[in-house]
């Protein structure tokens, strides 16, 4: 029988340990209530917090350079930051998918480009134009044909006789496989009595890295805007061959156009800002009103001239009218004979997210021999324990995807790491306090100093 001395000491155990237990316990709640109405408080004025504008393209090309002076000149009529990321892959479906599920709070903005009017035609996507809500057209340009100065072809009809005479032998880019520079592209080849499969097209996801490869000897031509090409044709190490458009352009009047040339071909690209449908009027209006300002400005206008973009501003109504046009034209040349064929590619977009779900299911097909080739009930238990946390991971991703944009990162993620760690074993005071720390932490790190945008949630405006 212990002594009574001993059931003390027992008990003041007891009662520390049930003390640090709940004092733990108060502390984590404490924190993340803290993280969960830090933003509940009082209704700011729109916008409070950056902006997010989205670029479908990589850096260094003519959209990221109009989208980055777009973003400071926004900065100024909004007074708070505007943060451009290149949302790139997926010949431009991985930056407009982006932008079109992004929560519609006003706060993520997104520079669509002409793939807009052409991923749906090509069946990577089922998004179009009429899943967002058009805020301003702001560039139009038309494409053009850059070889290497030092190369074998001073004019677009020695060009043409080139791929005529060694045809699947010349090399091109400019963007994306079906992206607007190679069905420029490919146009002009048709139009030239050519065909799609006449030059290797070899995707490049942007202009900029496009040229990059052309100086260094890995393609032979590049179809892109000749504000994108601008410091290489400046300095004299590319030439223009040719641009598609109906006319030459006043700050290029060297350049001839292709119908000069006897090609009566013309093709080019839009870039407009947009945002998610269901922004509200309020919202859409204040964001409306900046960027005309901006788009109109003197400073804007200076910078297209200083650049070579052409400035085309034109208001939400007059866009979407634009776009619509534009939707039926592309979908006329995408299912031509010519484009279906420049567009034959060796896997489809489906192709890499099949073969990693393949390579799962060899996975977890090859756990389960595993476990079931043990005897016993124990492996039997063992191989159940097993499944249901796949089943528990899985279903924790599921739910942050579905619940992130409503409740937030700091909420969605704390509530989903205290469950995982809990049903894993660990004790609940300690799953609460690691998963209150960690994901304020992931926040600080990645939202604060990375300035990564995570969900805000419903509170967050």
């Amino acid at each position: 029988m212990p002594s009574p001395s001993h059931t003390r000491r027992a008990h003041r155990t007891g009662s520390a340990l049930f003390t640090t237990r709940m004092l733990a316990a108060a502390l984590s709640a404490t924190a993340l209530f803290a993280c969960v109405v830090a933003g509940c408080g009082r209704e700011a004025p729109f916008p409070s917090r950056p902006v997010v504008l989205i670029c479908p393209w990589s850096a260094g090309g003519g959209t990221d350079r109009v989208a980055r002076h777009l973003a400071a000149r926004l900065e100024g009529e909004l007074g708070v930051p505007v943060n451009v990321v290149n949302a790139t892959g997926g010949a431009g479906v991985t930056g407009h998918t982006r932008g079109m599920l992004a929560r519609p709070n006003g706060y993520t903005l997104c520079l669509a480009t002409a793939e807009l009017n052409m991923l749906h035609w090509r069946g990577l996507t089922n998004i179009t134009y009429r899943d967002f809500q058009p805020l301003m057209l702001v560039n139009r340009d038309d494409a053009a044909l850059f070889v290497r100065a030092d190369g074998p072809w001073a004019s677009l009809a020695e060009l043409e006789a080139a791929v005529r005479g060694a045809p699947g032998t010349l090399r091109a880019s400019g963007t994306a496989h079906g992206g607007i520079w190679h069905v420029s592209l490919v146009g002009w080849l048709a139009t030239a009595g050519l065909d799609a499969a006449d030059m290797i097209w070899i995707s490049i996801n942007g202009a900029a890295p496009s040229l990059q490869e052309l100086m260094a000897g890995g393609v032979d031509v590049v179809c892109c805007s000749l504000p994108e090409a601008q410091s290489l044709l400046d300095a004299g190490r590319i030439r223009c061959l040719g641009l598609m458009a109906a006319e030459r352009l006043a700050s290029y009047p060297a350049v001839p156009t292709l119908k000069e040339q006897g090609e009566d071909w013309a093709m080019g690209t839009w870039r407009g800002l947009m945002l998610p449908k269901g922004v509200s009027p309020a919202r859409l209006n204040r964001l409306a009103e900046a960027v005309a300002s901006v788009a109109t400005s003197d400073e804007y206008l200076g910078f297209m001239a200083r650049s070579g973009f052409n400035p085309a501003a034109e208001p939400a109504d007059r866009f979407e009218a634009s776009l619509a046009a534009l939707d039926v034209r592309f979908g006329e040349i995408l299912k031509s004979e010519a484009f279906q064929e420049g567009q034959a590619q060796r896997f489809g977009p489906m192709f890499f997210p099949w073969v990693l779900g393949a390579l799962l299911a060899v996975n977890l097909i090859v756990l389960i021999a595993a476990r079931t080739l043990r005897r016993g009930a124990d492996a039997e238990r063992v191989t159940r324990q097993g499944l249901a946390r796949i089943a528990l991971v899985c279903g924790a991703v599921v739910a942050y995807i579905a619940l992130a944009e409503w409740l937030g990162f700091l909420l969605t993620a704390g509530v989903l790491l205290f469950v995982l760690l809990w049903r894993f074993g660990v004790r609940w005071y300690t799953a609460a306090a690691v998963s209150v720390v960690l994901v304020v932490c992931v926040y600080q790190v990645f939202a604060v100093y990375l300035r990564v945008p995570l969900p805000a949630g419903w509170w967050g405006g």
